[in-house]
């Protein structure tokens, strides 16, 4: 049986070619020998006997250093292996701006940092409060911060590339466009609904051809399956049941409001990538 010499396997998600009968020992040793952590198609390694056993075509081999933070191009392979090249690429050159830094706004820009939207304009000029924690990204030590400022960490550590621009100010009639001017979309995330058409108001008015992806409705523990995307006009998209605001015994809850900033946030992948909602 003739076997090829060379053969192609993926390191930290990056094709490379290799010899027939490289071991994964090897691969360790000349992509990254500083490694600690050596996962084999999916299942970290535990013993030096699994070490040397030979790769075969096509096969997958991450090599971590705990603690360490992987460079933007290592962390760029990551990014395509699993989002492929095209979808990647759209996604880095967006822009998108959201507008308060809640219950939506915080999880919406973690989802939007995960999934490697190049530029992010952040706005709110409030503080982390107690009450925000059971339903916002924060955390106990973040208490007191400006929400802008705590948000700004938690982004970093987990896409320490993306690009962040933030203000830490009251959004009105007077410096919409000011903030905005940049972003390809905006995320409303505001509590109100006055402060909610202040600004789709605004915003539509400065920039006509700018989609803006409100919410609407996501109070209490209503099912799940009433939180839907309409699709209010061209520019112009509404996440959630539209119907229970926080009132007594319908508070805002984490499952619901994690639900419908999700939604928003892939609303606004599938805007940057040319979908059409109904």
């Amino acid at each position: 049986m003739e076997f090829p010499e060379r053969i192609t396997v993926y390191v930290n998600e990056r094709r490379v070619e290799v010899d027939y009968g490289t071991r994964v020992s090897d691969i360790w040793i000349k992509f990254k020998p500083t490694a600690d952590v050596v996962i084999y198609n999916g299942f970290p390694l535990r013993s030096e006997e699994s070490y040397e056993r030979v790769v075969k075509d096509g096969d997958k081999v991450v090599l971590i250093r705990r603690g360490e933070i992987p460079s933007e191009e290592e962390l760029e392979y990551l990014m395509v292996a699993r989002h492929t090249p095209g979808v990647h690429e759209k996604l880095k050159k967006a822009t998108v701006g959201i507008a308060g830094l809640g219950g939506l706004g915080s999880n919406v820009a973690v989802s939007l940092a995960r999934v490697g939207v190049g530029k992010l304009i952040l706005v709110d000029y409030d503080v982390v409060e107690p009450s925000n924690l059971n339903r916002q990204q924060y955390s106990i030590k973040h208490i007191g911060l400006l929400k802008t400022e705590a948000l700004k960490e938690i982004l970093m550590e987990i896409n320490p590339y993306v690009n962040l621009v933030t203000f830490s100010e009251v959004i009105d009639e007077s410096n919409v466009e000011k903030l905005f001017s940049d972003v390809d979309i905006l995320v409303e995330a505001f509590d109100t609904p006055q402060a909610k058409k202040m600004l789709i108001e605004t915003f539509s008015k400065c920039f006509p051809t700018k989609p803006i992806v409100s919410a609407s409705g996501l109070a209490g523990f209503y099912s799940s399956n009433l939180i839907k995307v309409r699709k209010v006009s061209k520019y112009l998209y509404v996440v959630g049941d539209e119907t229970h605001s926080a009132g007594i015994g319908e508070g805002l809850m984490s499952p619901r409001v994690g639900i419908t900033a999700n939604m928003q946030a892939n609303t606004v992948v599938r805007i940057i990538m040319g979908e059409q909602e109904p």
